[in-house]
């Protein structure tokens, strides 16, 4: 069945509350700021919000229907959505058919998490039941130790090198240096990513994101209201999710995008050539160079290529990760999934600030999370343009 459109639905109000490398504050903090700047960008009143979606991974114990008490909402649609990096695009796609079937009119997608000390380790101790029973008892734990693997043997089957993923670390970098939000504040050369000290070989310092605490959020809504508020808003022309895609596959060398690309080009009505800009997710580099290939930027195995002939900084011709992304900017829990959609919207209705890639109408968004075990299981992707165009 061809896939119906989302014409009608937008996305507007895109914030960013700056990260920080830690915080006393709880995850709630995090998420009711996102929101009430989201809110208040758009003119709203929190009694007039009657949809709500939320991705966290500290809001634990409570959930997004304890928030609704916490902030005094009443929301007659609510979402909570627990895909990690893929979580962005998730929200977008179910509260953009939620707006479009009328059962509800505006809805606030928020990602928000807090980075206390420990934090971190006490996440991945418990992440899934997967990492608890096959990997930890064996003193193999977290995602450092699972992506150098997979960046081994991405280098031994198509021949990258450390010095091709250091190319996406050093652009991210000098992205960052231009946005105000990011936590990476000191140029990075290539040399010095070279020299950094080593986490679990192939992996380097620079090859990790930084947690961090942080929100962002954004709204989606009918057009009309965005016209009648005067708010800058972005059309979405497709849309794709996939989970546990080639289960057939030894290690993932390719993510679910791989299964409904040539759906999503269709949905959208146009191709790869046609993008002003790509939003990926980025834990680790290699994951970046995965999806450039897994959305038709390149060939499989041609990233490392790719990348070498191409300028990814927002000056470049092919400007990626345009905020600095995860890598530089931070990766504060869940919200980690919003990032680049968050930028894409700023990028294609002209609010990017310094980070702006100039004339930009089209952005691909990519997102991956949930690394269970051996591999990442969610997977998504969206295209969306400026309504400029």
């Amino acid at each position: 069945m061809k896939r119906q459109s989302y014409d009608g639905v937008v996305l507007a109000a895109p914030v960013t509350i700056p990260y920080t490398r830690y915080s006393t504050e709880t995850a709630h903090y995090w998420i009711a700021r996102a929101l009430r700047e989201t809110l208040r960008a758009a003119g709203l009143k929190p009694t007039e919000l009657d949809g709500f979606s939320v991705a966290s991974f500290t809001l634990f114990p409570d959930t997004p229907v304890g928030l609704t008490q916490h902030l005094g909402l009443s929301p007659r649609w609510l979402d909570t959505i627990p895909m990690g990096g893929a979580s962005g695009l998730a929200a977008l796609r179910r509260a953009a058919r939620a707006v479009q079937a009328g059962d509800v009119d505006i809805v606030a997608c928020v990602a928000g998490d807090t980075n206390h000390i420990d934090s971190f380790r006490k996440l991945l101790s418990s992440f899934s039941r997967f990492a608890m029973d096959a990997g930890y008892p064996y003193g193999y734990g977290g995602p450092n130790a699972n992506f150098a693997l997979l960046t081994d043997r991405y280098m031994q089957e198509y021949g990258a090198t450390r010095e091709d993923f250091g190319r996406i670390c050093v652009a991210q970098r000098a992205n960052a240096l231009k946005n105000p939000h990011a936590v990476m504040k000191k140029p990075l050369s290539l040399q010095q990513y070279m020299d950094a000290r080593p986490i679990s070989d192939p992996i380097a310092l620079f090859d990790c994101v930084m947690p961090v605490a942080g929100s962002e959020a954004y709204l989606v809504m009918r057009e009309d209201e965005a016209i009648k508020r005067n708010l800058p808003f972005a059309h979405i022309l497709g849309t794709i999710e996939r989970h546990n895609a080639h289960i057939e596959d030894p290690i993932q060398l390719r993510g679910g995008w791989t299964v409904d690309i040539d759906e999503l080009w269709e949905m959208a009505g146009c191709g790869p050539d046609d993008i002003d800009l790509l939003q990926t997710y980025d834990d680790y580099p290699v994951i970046s160079a995965m999806q450039i290939e897994d959305m038709g930027f390149c060939a499989k195995g041609e990233a490392a290529a790719f990348i070498r002939s191409h300028d990814l900084t927002v000056e470049g011709d092919f400007p990626h990760n345009t905020s600095g992304g995860q890598l530089s900017a931070g990766q504060a829990g869940a919200a980690g999934g919003f990032i680049g959609l968050v930028e894409a919207i700023r990028q294609v209705t002209h609010t990017g600030g310094p980070t702006q890639v100039p004339d930009a109408r089209r952005a691909a968004i990519s997102g991956f999370g949930m690394i269970n075990y051996d591999r990442g299981l969610c997977s998504a992707a969206a295209i969306i343009e400026g309504a400029q165009s």
